[in-house]
């Protein structure tokens, strides 16, 4: 049985997570050229991928409040930051070849084992039963 710390928290959790997607996918409508700019060239029609995937996080960050659309958001959220991987790589490869400072590489490599933890996030949350 969970404790009322936890009960508080969980909800807290899922707030914050799905705030954290539905600005990310607004900043996709916001600045789609620094989005844009991030794709690998090998996938097509850059622009249209930054304006769906943002449409999916801002979609998935809202579907994540509610219980009845909660676990499809949370698999559509998590097939979503699988997707988006090429494109932190992309990221982190642009770093290089412009010759940014190294510890802004060493950001952008830290990143990559990070979506792992932001997959673990969403699946825990996602699973939440209740309000």
């Amino acid at each position: 049985m969970p404790t009322p710390h936890r009960q508080h928290r969980l909800p807290l959790s899922r707030c914050a997570l799905a705030l954290f997607f539905s600005v990310a996918g607004l900043l996709h409508f916001m600045f789609p050229a620094a989005y844009a700019g991030i794709m690998p060239p090998w996938l097509p029609a850059p622009l249209l991928l930054v304006y769906v995937s943002g449409a999916c996080e801002l979609a998935g960050g809202m579907g994540l409040l509610p219980v009845r659309t909660r676990r499809l958001a949370g698999i559509g959220l998590i097939a979503l930051s699988l997707a988006v991987l090429p494109a932190n790589v992309q990221m982190l490869l642009n770093a290089r070849a412009a010759g940014d400072p190294a510890w802004q590489q060493a950001l952008l490599l830290a990143r990559l084992p990070l979506q792992a933890a932001l997959i673990w996030w969403i699946w825990t949350v996602s699973r939440q039963a209740g309000r």
